[in-house]
């Protein structure tokens, strides 16, 4: 039979199954999703299912792209699960798995993003990111970065559950491949989508205090809005626009893409969001597991500044030491 295994064409015996052909190619169905003609194969069918011949499968796993613990003083909430840390870090971009653990470990992060890619047959036991980097110690969030349209999304999140199971998830459509800048009119048609599906979703979104709203009232349960555009390091361009967010939500707000040191996430938090996600100023500062902490300190201190309330500005000086009894 003639079957299209991750885009290529192989030849397989009749009447095999998705296990033994996951069996032949040597991969850990324990650690994959696998899609049969656009529709997941649960894994407890595995064994059951037979490939038949003009199918199309699609082999998946997560790459890089917290469990609650004790009671925490003022903990991050999302989607009724609780975290210490308020920063989330992606998976990408490291030039390995041990640097990218070390860097995770560094950060304090309970949350970790992973992306959805075909498993790499041509080697299949070659290492992946849950051999380093374990859900069993971090809430993985399944997104869907590279994706275009709203069915690629939905389809993908919905291979990262067969996959792993998870229900809380990491929305981003894009609009084109120089901007990186959200479509909306995408996102929102799969958010829909997902929330119907049963799925929690946290939705990377532009800064548009208006398209958040839409996105808070079709049920997501956060709002991650752009503070510059991903991988640019420009830090918060429209913090007006942050903080109308900030005071209209009540599910949590997340900066998402952006931040380039720790400075930029003290701002983001300043502004009153309740986290911040970040990646490329980690992966690509030139010490990441420094950065990792100095991000980690900064989100912190700006979620506390937060909390103590700012020093109203004034146009004039205000002289610390009071002037009575000046000799």
């Amino acid at each position: 039979m003639l079957v299209t295994i991750n885009g290529e064409a192989r030849t397989i015996a009749a009447a095999v199954s998705v296990e033994t052909l996951l069996g032949d190619l040597g991969v850990d169905s324990r650690k994959v999703a696998v899609e049969r003609n656009l529709e997941i194969v649960p894994k407890s069918a595995y064994g059951q299912t037979l490939i038949q011949d003009g199918d199309r499968l699609e082999i998946v796993h997560f790459i890089g792209g917290g469990a609650p613990g004790a009671e925490v003083e003022d903990p991050l909430v999302v989607a009724g699960r609780t975290f210490r840390s308020r920063l989330l870090v992606g998976t990408g971009k490291y030039k390995d798995f041990v640097e990218t653990a070390a860097a995770i470990k560094a950060s304090g992060a309970e949350i970790v993003t992973v992306a959805v890619r075909r498993v790499n047959l041509a080697d299949p036991s070659k290492p992946m990111l849950v051999d380093y980097v374990s859900p069993r110690d971090y809430t993985f969030l399944p997104n869907t970065a590279g994706c275009f349209t709203a069915d690629d999304a939905v389809r993908t999140l919905r291979r990262a559950r067969e996959a792993g199971g998870w229900n809380l998830v990491k929305l981003e459509v894009l609009g084109d491949q120089k901007s990186l800048y959200p479509d909306m009119v995408e996102t929102l048609a799969a958010a829909g989508a997902l929330i119907k599906d049963g799925f929690e979703v946290m939705v990377y979104c532009t800064d548009d205090p208006i398209m958040a709203k839409r996105l808070e009232d079709i049920g997501c349960c956060a709002i991650m809005p752009l503070g510059a555009p991903i991988g640019s390091g420009l830090g918060i361009q429209n913090p007006v626009n942050i903080r109308l967010i900030v005071e209209q939500s009540s599910v949590p707000v997340l900066v998402d893409a952006g931040v380039g040191t720790a400075s930029d996430a003290a701002v983001a938090m300043e502004l009153g969001c309740d986290g911040v996600l970040m990646n490329t100023a980690i992966a690509g500062a030139r010490d990441p597991i420094a950065m990792a902490r100095a991000m980690r300190h900064a989100v912190e201190a700006g979620r506390l500044a937060y909390r103590a309330g700012r020093m109203p500005k004034k146009r004039y000086a205000d002289p610390s030491s009071p002037l009575a009894g000046l000799i």
